[in-house]
């Protein structure tokens, strides 16, 4: 019985230069697949060898494999042929084609000599590699044509067809203090300046955070419990469409003065209002700055 799509051991992608693979393979590696480009045909089985003897350390692989000759797609129906005979690896393969037009076009755009017509025009290679592959995609299992896909949506579609149902977003929650500076790397950026500042109790101000007086001084009063109410209603709605769109990670930032009081308790109270929904992680950038 085929294992379904989600629970494959070994995906080899391959198909028309120019259609689309490195996008693909880069998506693959945001949804957790290790991956190998331009592996020789030969060298399949013993990678699969490989899976098979790493006692599930490595459960998700993707090999892109270019021909560049004849020769190549012997020594690919070979390993195929391996492949079947191996009782513990299932293998799938993704083709990825474009027509003619788009293809010449993607050639023009990016300058590069099609690989098997370097000295020639580019249509002239992409004929004779479609020829050479007509066999291979009638054995794929999954066609794509990229032709009218932009790169981002070809990582929707590749998402779509190889999120594990399981896989959760990776929420990284990080604390952080605005003099200095906000984090380059922030997709979301909420600013709690607003709410009282412990820093002005002396009892509370070489604490963090962190610590319960300063997490329930943060919270007691009716400001912060409205505020954590909309940004946690926000929150609510925006991450699973996140996640549906494809998104593997993504980074909400809480910035206060100095990273130490407000943003931090805010973002533990995130870390717990969301670890059961979602693989988060939690870091205080700027806490003990100052110190």
């Amino acid at each position: 019985m085929e294992k379904p799509i989600n629970e494959i051991n070994l995906l080899i992608i391959t198909g028309l230069s120019g259609a689309g693979k490195t996008v693909a393979v880069q998506k693959l590696e945001d949804l957790g697949f290790f991956c190998v480009d331009n592996l020789p045909p030969v060298l399949i089985p013993k990678f699969a060898e490989l899976i098979d003897q790493s006692g599930g350390r490595i459960e998700r692989v993707a090999l892109v494999i270019d021909l560049r000759g004849r020769e190549f797609f012997d020594s690919l129906s070979d390993s195929l042929e391996r492949l079947s005979e191996m009782a513990h690896i299932s293998y799938q393969i993704l083709f990825l084609d474009a027509n003619d037009q788009v293809l010449v076009q993607r050639y023009k755009e990016t300058r590069r000599n099609h690989p098997l017509a370097p000295t020639g025009l580019p249509l002239e290679g992409i004929k004779s590699e479609r020829r050479l592959l007509e066999e291979l995609k009638g054995r794929a299992n999954l066609v794509i044509d990229t032709s009218h896909l932009t790169p981002s949506a070809l990582k929707s579609k590749i998402s779509q067809m190889f999120s594990q149902m399981n896989e959760r977003l990776t929420v990284n929650v990080q604390s952080f203090g605005f003099k200095y500076g906000i984090p380059i790397d922030a997709d979301l950026v909420f600013d709690v300046r607003f709410l009282p500042n412990p820093h002005y109790v002396d009892t509370l101000r070489p604490k963090t955070g962190k610590d319960t007086e300063v997490y329930d001084y943060v919270f007691k009063w009716d400001t912060s419990k409205e505020f954590i109410g909309k940004l946690t209603g926000f929150l609510d709605f925006t991450l699973p469409h996140y996640q549906k769109e494809g998104k593997s990670q993504l980074v909400v930032a809480i910035g206060c003065t100095g990273g130490k009081h407000r943003s931090v308790a805010i973002a533990e109270y995130l870390g717990n209002r969301y670890q059961d929904q979602y693989n988060v992680r939690v870091n205080h950038r700027d806490m003990e700055k100052g110190r």
